[in-house]
């Protein structure tokens, strides 16, 4: 098996004094060791979470409305947005925090 150098990961910490400076999960005392052990044993992200942590995961299934991207009859009314170009920003009538996001994350992507 080939050893991981864990000082490349940010998640992680090894500090003198602390579990012995084993590598831990930052700002607790998780040994990594402990997952990989745990998932090799066959638990999951999930089980070792509930377990370290006592927390419950819960899956829930909620509908979310679907739109389609139709191009008008007069035609798509698209231009090219160069480098340095203003990006319109749209501004919805009813605005969630998801939209807020993906208007939000869209325009860190075309604006770089």
């Amino acid at each position: 098996m080939a050893v991981l150098d864990w000082s490349q990961c940010d998640a992680v910490e090894s500090v003198p004094g602390k579990m012995s400076g084993a590598w831990v999960l930052k700002g607790t005392r998780m040994p990594v060791s402990a997952i990989f052990e745990n998932l090799e044993a066959g638990a999951s992200i999930s089980d070792i979470i509930a377990e370290r942590f006592k927390l419950v995961v819960r899956r829930e299934t909620k509908g979310i409305p679907v739109y389609e991207l139709t191009v008008a009859e007069g035609g798509a009314k698209l231009r090219e947005i160069k480098p340095g170009d203003p990006v319109p920003m749209p501004q919805p009538a009813n605005s969630s925090l998801a939209h807020v996001f993906f208007v939000e994350s869209m325009h860190d992507l075309w604006t770089g």
